[in-house]
Order: structure tokens, then sequence, then C-alpha cells
């Protein structure tokens, strides 16, 4: 299953994030971010671009983790309104930080994702 709603403001993917994990959509997820994207996820680890974050969400997803969104903070998005920076407090205790663009058609990627910060 692929949910191909594109994210209209930058916080928009975080929630996106937790649904398709929840649903166990891989191409939904990779499809948040930029194609030459950064995620550093499973800590110690850096997969860069599609693929590598394509593998990553396989593993992640098979093994049918339940996500709560935790407490989404405010996107701070520089003056020219195409770079934000997101972030939530997960229920844990982990802070998720993440670099967001605004695309060519107005929707919004992720270009480096952080998911794991120990408060």
């Amino acid at each position: 299953m692929t949910t191909n709603k594109a994210a209209t403001e930058p916080n928009d993917l975080g929630r996106y994030f937790i649904e398709r994990a929840n649903a166990g959509d891989v191409d939904g997820l990779v499809a948040l971010y930029e194609p030459d994207a950064v995620l550093a996820f499973p800590p110690g680890h850096i997969a860069t671009g599609h693929a590598e974050i394509r593998k990553v969400y396989e593993q992640f997803v098979a093994a049918a983790p339940v996500l709560s969104p935790g407490r989404q903070h405010l996107a701070l998005v520089n003056g020219g309104g195409d770079v934000a920076i997101t972030a939530a407090s997960l229920t844990n205790g982990d802070v998720t930080v993440e670099i967001a663009r605004r695309q060519p058609d107005g929707t919004w990627l992720w270009a480096v994702d952080q998911p794991a910060l120990t408060a």
C-alpha cells in the first residue's frame, strides 16, 4: 500500500511518517524523503538515498512497530520559506530532528533525518 498524499506543510511529514510506519507502507515512508536524503537510523548507521533508506524501512516495518506520535514541535522555517527544521519529542524521551526542504511543486520532503537523539 502506498500513500501518495504530499506534505503541504513541513510538520505534515512527521504525521505521515507515523501513519505510514504503522500501516507498514515502505513505499510511503521512502516517499517522504528527497532522492539523495540522509537518514541516521538505526543509531550508528547512515543511509543515503532512496535505495538505502528503503532497506532501512523494510527491516523497520518487518518488526511491525506500533508508533505513537509524541509531541510535534513548531516547525522552524527560514526567511525564504524553503527550508525548515522539524522536531518531535517521542514518548520514550528521544527527540527527532529533521531538515525539510520545499520542493518546486510547493510540497515538502525531508533532506536530513535524525530520528533518535536521546533527550
